[in-house]
């Protein structure tokens, strides 16, 4: 349908420019000219060689990309290296791109869910724009939110599009460099397990194709499209909340974060009264590395004095001082449960509040 729209564009250009140009897709195929069309390789050829360049010069000819979302899928070509082929270059490519933008928000699925997640669109608007889209209202969908942990010279939009390439079911948004969001539609038997085991392959594709390290926050499953938005966030809060207190975890699920999604949730000044209230002696700053790992052992332990001094190699007495250090900054004796369960989440929150939260 588009190339009819650039064929349109094509001829009425030609009233005014008395060149030979045309419009060819990202795969070379030329979808609307004024005259003989270039070849496929030649059209392809051209495109390859493209730079960041508005305007350019390439086999005699002048050309322009036409922006696109995340890449430029199409080029214009004019035939020459003059003047008028520069203008005429110009003006068609401009022409071309208003009309690729209508396209892309009148007809491109992509855009449509994106607008979703991104919560640009009105409950009736929704309901309305998917039945012109042919877009199952009721189907399930998982999010998948996809995030770069260090960069490199190959961007992984292309690995990931090209393992879900059904471009009606599965949408991949490309929000920038380092972060990119997956919505993929769910059959009906395809449970927890399913998903778990996809976003493991996600992980380990873009790894082994291009070196790079993810993160990946996966939301429940949206049973309808009015419940995207809130999958889209769930995996975003999986991604702030996951990094904070499962350091060691690659693939953060919304519904298995525990008590760091209820930290998530409360307000800022509420945990900085709630670690004064913990720490009325002193600050939990003073808590040293050693200290710490005491810490963190007798709560891996399940509070077993014996079994934690094992681990930690040293004297069950040197174990119990060190607990009694403890108790005098915090007046908590970590040996009850109830009150070494009030030092754990104190700590939960101090390690939270440490990270700069940014709440969603």
């Amino acid at each position: 349908m588009i190339s009819k729209a650039f064929q349109d564009i094509v001829s009425q250009m030609s009233e005014v420019f008395q060149k030979k140009f045309g419009i060819a897709d990202a795969t070379g195929l030329v979808l609307a000219s004024n005259g003989p069309e270039i070849s496929e390789e030649l059209a392809r050829e051209l495109i390859d060689s493209a730079s960041e360049e508005k305007v350019f010069v390439r086999e005699g000819y002048t050309l322009r990309l036409v922006e696109g979302r995340p890449y430029p899928e199409y080029i214009v070509y004019v035939e020459g290296t003059d003047e008028v082929a520069r203008y005429c270059c110009n003006a068609v490519a401009i022409a071309a791109n208003n009309v690729r933008r209508y396209y892309d928000e009148k007809y491109d699925k992509t855009i449509f869910m994106q607008n979703i997640i991104f919560d640009n669109m009105l409950a009736f608007d929704l309901h309305q724009k998917a039945l012109e889209l042919h877009v199952d209202v009721d189907t399930a969908r998982v999010v998948f939110y996809i995030k770069v942990l260090k960069k490199g010279e190959i961007g992984i939009y292309e690995v990931i599009r090209n393992m879900f390439p059904d471009k009606e079911k599965d949408f991949v948004i490309n929000i920038d460099s380092s972060n990119i969001v997956l919505i993929k539609e769910l059959k009906e038997k395809q449970d927890a397990e399913y998903i778990d085991a996809l976003a493991k392959q996600i992980v380990d594709t873009v790894h082994s194709e291009t070196m790079m390290s993810v993160l990946l926050g996966v939301s429940t499953v949206a049973e309808n499209i009015n419940l995207l938005n809130s999958a889209y966030k769930e995996a975003q809060v999986a991604l702030e909340v996951g990094k904070v207190f499962d350091e060691e975890k690659y693939i953060l699920h919304y519904d298995n974060l525990g008590i760091g999604r209820l930290i998530y949730q409360l307000p800022i000044k509420l945990c900085e009264l709630f670690l004064h209230e913990v720490f009325k002696k002193g600050d939990i700053s003073l808590l040293d590395s050693e200290t710490i790992l005491t810490i963190n052992k007798f709560f891996e332990n399940d509070l077993n004095v014996s079994e934690t001094s094992r681990q930690l190699f040293v004297h069950r007495n040197t174990l119990v001082y060190r607990l009694e250090k403890i108790y005098k900054l915090t007046v908590l004796e970590l040996i009850k449960f109830d009150q070494s369960i009030v030092l754990k989440v104190a700590m939960m929150v101090h390690k939270y509040l440490s990270s700069n939260p940014m709440k969603i």
